[in-house]
């Protein structure tokens, strides 16, 4: 690293003039054992030695550190540190792609015998007697091996989101436009991840809804919106590994009037956890969320609000590049018998409000994605032609927004180089929604001066337990 060295070295051409060609004599010398006559020789000149830089161990060695830096967020866990990742190896701020951190299964890399695997996360028994063996089963245990890729998948999406949203924490502060937030936030993420277009990247459009906005916003390009001390962010983002997305947010407040709120909704998602599990009926999970949301209140400005369950928000189940996979895990009680089932992989989120508990779609939409029935639709336009083509290759059936449509690579440059940006598409993706091949995602908002509050996890009904995937020591 240039800090370690003290003063600039000088160039190769300021060197040899200034030792008069003493490096090539030397070369031209070397081993033949000539020695000038003593008449003859000039004065021999010291030589100077050039200073080198310091060069990374070899091998792929990793220089593991100590956590250091305290997370400062609003209701994030004790002890949670932004730099966290640095005991793993990572550099700070984060550098290295995660899969160089850890070693997967059929990593054949000698270079990566001495990496961990990538970490196993939270575990949880399944809840409901009719599960009680399963977390002693040796039967079950050998099916989850036979799973292990798709765990390792999994695993590995996760610990990319956790040391993306770790470093987001150090910088998200009042004061930042939440354009720059989201573009160096999805920046970090494409290099931890190590983006490769379909094959691995993010898993959807970095939302950062403010206050009586719930979900589904993030900036349009233009969009100069800064963030206040006053205000409360939802932060939402994803990681996809072959199309495994992890699916998790927090909210973001500065104020702590706003800890109540914050606290229900954190207290309801773990509650909404802890009821799920296989064979358990969905109706069973919204009852547990909703018990605990409206057991708080908050009160802002001298009045006191009951914190509500946003009732047509919900958890969903999550399938191969498919964020809403089919099932939808309400939040509050309902009559949905639905069971969940082994193997699925849920995003377990809840929605708590100081206003009505009811959204309705609002303001300029930013969030879009390919319909994952999309039906087979003759397009007259050239221009929607050209853009869906650009869609399928770019984010397939993930969500995308307009900002990275008109990036210069368009979404994605390892697909598209930096020749992907799309130019005068309003009217053509218009066109696609109209004929039902992609869906628009407009923000989900409540009551204006309402305030509203998320939190979020994937995890996955292993058949021995359930495993939180996207747990960390920040929520």
């Amino acid at each position: 690293m240039a800090a370690e060295d003290e003063e600039k070295p000088k160039n190769e051409e300021e060197e040899v003039a200034e030792n008069g060609g003493a490096d090539e004599e030397e070369d031209g010398n070397e081993g033949d054992g000539a020695v000038a006559e003593a008449g003859d020789a000039p004065k021999k000149k010291k030589k100077k030695k050039k200073k080198k830089k310091k060069k990374p161990a070899s091998g792929g060695a990793l220089i593991k550190g100590t956590p250091s830096q305290k997370a400062e967020g609003r209701m994030l866990n004790e002890g949670s540190f932004t730099d966290y990742y640095v005991a793993h190896g990572q550099t700070e701020p984060p550098s290295i792609p995660v899969v160089n951190l850890f070693r997967g299964e059929d990593d054949d890399d000698p270079n990566k015998k001495s990496l961990p695997p990538f970490p196993e996360n939270e575990i949880q028994e399944h809840p409901l007697e009719s599960n009680s063996h399963r977390i002693s089963s040796a039967e079950l245990r050998a099916q989850e091996r036979m799973q292990s890729n798709l765990y390792e998948k999994l695993r590995h999406a996760s610990e990319v989101h956790r040391q993306v949203r770790h470093h987001a924490q150090s910088f998200i502060k009042p004061g930042i436009k939440l354009i720059d937030m989201c573009e160096r936030l999805e920046e970090m993420n494409r290099k931890l991840v190590g983006e490769h277009g379909l094959e691995r990247g993010i898993g959807f459009p970095t939302g950062c809804s403010l206050n009586h906005v719930a979900a589904h916003y993030t900036p349009n390009c233009g969009d100069d919106t800064v963030l206040s001390y006053d205000d409360v962010m939802k932060v939402d983002f994803g990681t996809q590994i072959d199309g495994r997305i992890i699916d998790c947010a927090w909210t973001v407040a500065f104020n702590p009037k706003y800890d109540p709120l914050l606290e229900a909704v954190k207290e309801a998602t773990n509650a909404g956890i802890k009821a799920a599990g296989i064979d358990v009926r969905l109706c069973d999970v919204g009852e547990s969320v909703q018990e605990v949301m409206e057991s708080y209140e908050v009160e802002l400005d001298g009045k006191t609000f009951p914190v509500k369950c946003i009732r047509n928000l919900n958890g969903h189940s999550i399938g191969p590049y498919q964020i809403h996979a089919g099932k939808s895990v309400p939040i509050v009680k309902s009559d949905d018998v639905t069971k969940m089932e082994e193997n699925e992989i849920f995003a377990i989120e809840t929605f708590g409000t100081t206003g009505r508990g009811y959204i309705v779609e609002d303001l300029e939409c930013s969030h879009y994605m390919k319909n994952f029935d999309a039906p087979r639709v003759p397009l007259r336009m050239p221009r929607s032609k050209k853009l869906l083509g650009h869609i399928n290759n770019t984010f397939g059936t993930l969500a995308f927004c307009r900002r990275w449509l008109e990036r210069e690579d368009g979404g994605s440059f390892t697909t598209n180089g930096m020749k992907g940006q799309q130019e005068k598409y309003m009217g053509a993706l218009k066109n696609l929604c109209d004929v039902g091949i992609v869906n628009a995602y407009p923000p989900l908002c409540d009551v204006k001066g309402s305030y509203t509050a998320q939190y979020e996890h994937t995890l996955i009904l292993r058949p021995t337990c359930k495993e939180i995937l996207s747990r960390g020591d920040d929520y």
